[in-house]
């Protein structure tokens, strides 16, 4: 009996810890992807900034000599060169819920490439800061319970 709610108490806990990290998955970078028959792009957002990373598509030999543009809700958006290959985009607009095209322009020598794509942010709600609390509170009951169910079996049959 008492291996079994420990069993049960240990579940709960595995449960409750499950859970707590489920709102971090919510607030992950959201990715993107785009192929051209020159190109292909991945570009991952995370709050206001957008790292991408360019690549050509028949080599897979990643781009650093271009000039990076991007357009996003009615802005431009140039693009600056990271020291690891990647370009950065900082954009407030990237915070904003909902999905939103977006199109890149690159520029490589005489070249000019256009990439169009969507990117979908979470919702503005996000994940509630209290749902590991509620997660808490309910394993703290279902321990109480159980613990008075334990001593209250105890007790009878002491008496008995």
């Amino acid at each position: 009996m008492i291996k079994l709610l420990a069993l049960v108490c240990a579940t709960l806990v595995c449960a409750t810890l499950v859970a707590s990290l489920a709102p971090a998955a919510d607030e992950a970078a959201q990715r993107i992807e785009l192929r051209s028959p020159q190109y292909v792009l991945v570009g991952l957002a995370h709050g206001d900034s957008l790292s991408v990373r360019v690549s050509n598509a028949l080599d897979n030999a990643p781009v650093h000599d271009a000039v990076l543009t991007a357009f996003l809700r009615g802005g431009t958006y140039p693009l600056s060169a990271q020291v690891d290959g990647s370009y950065l985009m900082v954009a407030k607009d990237l915070r904003l819920p909902g999905s939103a095209g977006i199109e890149f322009e690159i520029k490589q020598g005489a070249e000019v490439s256009r990439l169009r794509g969507t990117l979908q942010t979470p919702d503005a709600k996000g994940a509630d800061p209290n749902n590991v609390r509620q997660y808490a509170w309910w394993v703290l009951n279902f321990a109480v319970c159980i613990t008075a169910y334990v001593l209250f079996t105890r007790r009878r049959k002491t008496e008995d």
